[in-house]
């Protein structure tokens, strides 16, 4: 199979909002029978869909069509003020990744649509209006920060940065200046107001203030979750500060009608030092940690012999 180079596509939001992204598309007919499955990955918060491009790569020399893609106020889909953009994690659901499945579904009309999510982007599934034509989900440390999650040793030093310094440079520039610190990318203000939500439960961040949602909309919101009735492997490991089994099981509870196996992996099984919330799209796990959701999007098999237990299966 011939090396396939991504190409550069716009995806347009239903509000107008231009998306930029990269597409590894192939032109021939997968070896093997059936059609070729496209694989979109959603980004953690604030990363650049760029991060993932080696992983896309190596889904497509695996047969996949892949779409990368940055949302809205974040790297190539950046406006040219962020002070202007209120932009939060709802508009990067229902909007932004709603854009992106509508593409895939009407690009490719006969293919399954199969999703990779990390951090944040495992939320953005149950946002999408159209989640219920996802053919599967693998999503790596999958959560909504939710302080009490954070792991224990590190819980103090985490809600200083992240609900203590960055809420008040929010306040004074108008957007979080990530890229200058070198924590993340520059995030919009309302990101911001989402992350620092206080509530256990994530509908309830919506309750007051400027974006407030009704109980109606809250209840609507929560519903979106279990319109998605496709298989779910989420995985996580020990040392991810934000992943937690707590903070994992927080969001895998929304997912009421999805069959879900959540696996859990310490690294010193595998041989690894660490692994972390963002290391596991680096490209030294190829041929240990990928395999996992490779066979999971090919096959819909969990990779249990790869040192991992799991914490629950079936549906919530």
């Amino acid at each position: 199979m011939n090396e396939v180079q991504p190409a550069p596509i716009t995806i347009h939001a239903e509000d107008g909002y231009p998306l930029k992204g990269q597409i590894w598309l192939h032109h021939d007919a997968p070896d093997a029978g059936g059609p070729r499955p496209v694989v979109i990955i959603n980004p953690a918060t604030s990363v650049r869909c760029s991060y993932y491009s080696r992983f896309a790569a190596f889904l497509c020399k695996h047969g996949f069509n892949v779409v990368t893609y940055d949302y809205r106020g974040i790297g190539r889909s950046r406006p040219a003020s962020l002070r202007c953009l209120q932009a939060g994690w709802l508009d990067w659901g229902r909007l932004d990744f709603e854009a992106v499945l509508q593409m895939a579904f009407s690009t490719f009309p006969h293919q399954p649509v199969q999703v990779v999510a990390h951090s944040i982007g495992g939320v953005l599934v149950g946002l999408a209006p159209s989640n219920h034509l996802i053919d599967r989900v693998f999503t790596m440390g999958a959560q909504f920060a939710h302080w009490r999650d954070y792991a224990s040793h590190k819980r103090l030093g985490m809600l200083i940065k992240w609900h203590a310094v960055m809420p008040a440079f929010t306040a004074i520039l108008g957007y979080f200046p990530g890229g200058m610190l070198g924590w993340m990318e520059d995030t919009p203000r309302g990101v911001v107001r989402d992350w620092t939500a206080r509530e256990p439960r994530f509908e309830d961040a919506f309750r007051n203030g400027p974006h407030a949602l009704t109980e109606e909309e809250r209840a609507k919101l929560v519903e979106g979750f279990a319109t998605f009735h496709g298989p779910m492997l989420a995985l996580s490991v020990t040392d991810d500060e934000f992943g937690t089994a707590s903070a994992i099981e927080r969001l895998l509870a929304y997912f009421r009608n999805s069959p879900i196996t959540h696996l859990r992996i310490a690294p010193e099984t595998m041989g690894y030092p660490e692994i972390g919330h963002f290391a596991f799209f680096h490209s030294r796990f190829e041929a240990s940690l990928w395999q996992i959701p490779l066979e999971w999007l090919k096959a819909r098999s969990v990779r249990t012999d790869l040192a991992g237990f799991i914490v629950k299966t079936g549906a919530r």
